[in-house]
């Protein structure tokens, strides 16, 4: 892990090797000669007050969590350290030892230059090891008896500034599901009415007077008589009836709008202050 990774790291979610969740990483520790990641707390325990170290030499990443390759148990049970931001030598090796990790190339071996994870990020001063290195320049070892004079430190091989950091908030975006919609269709039943023509038979009576064109007929048959002549009538009568005909395609679509939100975040800077008796310090 590089020193891109410590946004990563971040209060990532950390699971063991059997994929149990363990916690969230609470602070991420540097080393000071590389600016790496090294080693993170996790808390841990009830409601996460607690925090153990684990070293990120025996962790990795699975997409945006942490596998350990220690069980729940053995992170919670890792030798206590105090979270000054600090950790000595001692500390170090004692939880390289617990892990289970070869300290060799961690800085416990003479000539293997600064350990990595000896200074970490926040705090001021230092703690050496055994080895040779010269990174100031100026001939002198810079670890001397166990005890190291960094570049933030007092002492005869550092040098004569200091420096000063602070934290930038970082702002991005992830995609939540915020609801779905859904395309349905059910049948509903309306009264309509409309104008039928309808047409009938009705009876209508016609009298025509005898002439000689009808003569013969009128005259044909006896000279009085009872006689019935039957009509069939007939009308037409509405009849309703339905069909099922497409009247338009109806499909659902969707589209993305930009809104701006703004957000917030605490960040941390560190100050410099002057301590002078004379009172002529000034900054340029």
């Amino acid at each position: 892990m590089d020193q891109n990774d410590v946004t990563r790291l971040s209060g990532a979610t950390v699971r063991d090797s059997s994929g149990n969740k363990i916690g969230k990483v609470a602070q991420v520790y540097l080393d000071d000669s590389s600016g790496e990641p090294e080693w993170v707390t996790v808390r841990t325990g009830l409601f996460g007050t607690k925090e153990s170290f684990v070293p990120l030499a025996a962790s990795r990443f699975d997409g945006n969590e942490i596998v350990v390759d220690a069980t729940k148990d053995k992170v919670a049970g890792a030798p206590k350290v105090d979270q000054d931001g600090h950790i000595s030598e001692q500390e170090e090796a004692e939880i390289y030892r617990y892990y289970g990790i070869s300290t060799v190339g961690y800085g416990t071996t003479a000539g293997t230059g600064y350990p990595s994870g000896t200074t970490y990020a926040g705090p001021t001063g230092t703690t050496g090891t055994t080895g040779t290195v010269d990174r100031d320049g100026d001939g002198l070892n810079d670890w001397v008896e166990g005890s190291a004079v960094g570049r933030d430190t007092s002492g005869p091989t550092t040098d004569d500034a200091m420096t000063r950091s602070e934290e930038q908030l970082r702002a991005g975006t992830e995609q939540v599901e915020t609801g779905r919609a859904r395309l349905r269709k059910y049948v509903v039943t309306d009264t309509e009415q409309v104008q039928v023509p309808v047409s009938r038979e009705e009876v209508r009576v016609e009298r025509e007077p005898i002439t000689d064109a009808n003569r013969d007929a009128a005259y044909d048959g006896p000279a009085i008589s009872e006689e019935e002549h039957e009509v069939t009538l007939r009308a037409e009568r509405p009849v309703v009836q339905t069909e099922a005909v497409p009247v338009e395609r109806v499909r659902l679509d969707k589209e993305t709008v930009t809104d701006t939100e703004t957000v917030s975040g605490e960040v941390r800077r560190e100050q410099v202050d002057v301590d002078d008796p004379t009172g002529t310090s000034r900054d340029r």
